[in-house]
């Protein structure tokens, strides 16, 4: 029992981190970011490219796609405008699942402690400095206490046997990552649990990719959210967003073992070749869709134009 408490703590902690390196990262930026989303979607392709930059700067996709939706709700921004804003944010979440697997144990408690002193500061820079310095400490902590767990976990039977069926199954693993990645709505924390457990060689590679797959699924629950309660337009976006993610995973499900072959070779580390397998994923299913972006558009509109 202990070992789950643990576990939902780390859990806690990685959102936390994630949440406060976000909010640093929005006070410095935030203003700027949604005036840049706004100008540049004259053209999917350059909607593309300024999406995956803000993401990468957030650091989440759902509060892109969040920002979106409001943007529409506003009256800022057309649906159709915001086809190439959606394909990019899939792309710049991958940045965060790269950044997460480098090695910074050496300076994870200095830069923690010094993240939390600047956080005491009144000026607006210092301050959202170390927001991001103490929100970036607590992530990698929380990835280095998953990996630290994932041995003492599989004791447990029940723990176990859920390992043994995701291993055993990839559509499980599917409908895991997605069911796990909606109640906690951070599909980077998602891929964070399972590299944890990669590292930890209790989960094999072929299920963290499928697992990945579903936690892209899963995060659009958050953008659904946000839609709710909104208007026509916006609503129009976030089923935009789910069928981009659920097409994109019918089509590569079948294509886990190619995916897992290609990050091997590409890296050693477990972890590694799941952040990857991901970025390919991700990469692959934008570009796919952006040279017909218009007709995508068009077939949302067909699809659940009159259904809203």
């Amino acid at each position: 029992m202990l070992y789950i408490l643990l576990f939902l703590l780390l859990i806690g902690a990685f959102i936390m981190g994630m949440t406060v390196l976000r909010a640093g990262l929005f006070q410095l930026s935030g203003d700027k970011l949604k005036k840049l989303l706004e100008q540049v979607t004259s053209n999917p392709f350059k909607a593309l490219i300024t999406s995956v930059l803000v993401t990468a700067t957030l650091h989440s996709s759902a509060a892109v796609m969040v920002i979106t939706i409001g943007l529409i709700s506003a009256g800022m921004l057309t649906f159709p405008k915001s086809i190439g804003i959606i394909l990019g944010t899939n792309i710049g979440t991958t940045f965060t699942t790269e950044i997460i697997t480098f090695d910074f144990n050496q300076i994870l408690i200095p830069m923690a402690i010094i993240g939390a002193i600047f956080m005491l500061f009144k000026d607006l820079k210092i301050k959202s400095t170390g927001s991001i310095l103490f929100g970036m400490s607590a992530v990698f902590i929380a990835i280095r206490g998953f990996e630290f767990l994932s041995h003492p976990l599989t004791s447990m039977p029940f723990v176990e046997k859920i390992l043994l069926f995701l291993n055993q199954s990839h559509f499980l693993s599917v409908i895991f990552g997605t069911i796990f990645t909606a109640l906690i709505q951070s599909s980077t924390a998602m891929t964070g649990i399972t590299m944890g457990f990669l590292s930890g060689r209790i989960l094999n590679l072929d299920s963290g990719i499928a697992i990945m797959l579903g936690s892209n699924i899963g995060t659009c629950v958050t953008a659904f959210l946000a839609a709710v309660g909104a208007g026509h337009e916006s609503k129009l976006c976030a089923y935009a967003h789910i069928w981009l993610n659920v097409v994109g995973v019918t089509i590569f499900f079948p294509l886990i073992g190619w995916l897992a072959s290609i990050s091997s070779v590409a890296a050693s580390s477990p972890d590694v070749q799941l952040a990857h397998s991901s970025l390919i994923f991700n990469v692959m299913s934008s570009l796919f869709v952006l040279p017909f972006a218009e007709h995508f558009g068009k077939w949302i509109l067909y699809v659940h134009g009159k259904k809203i």
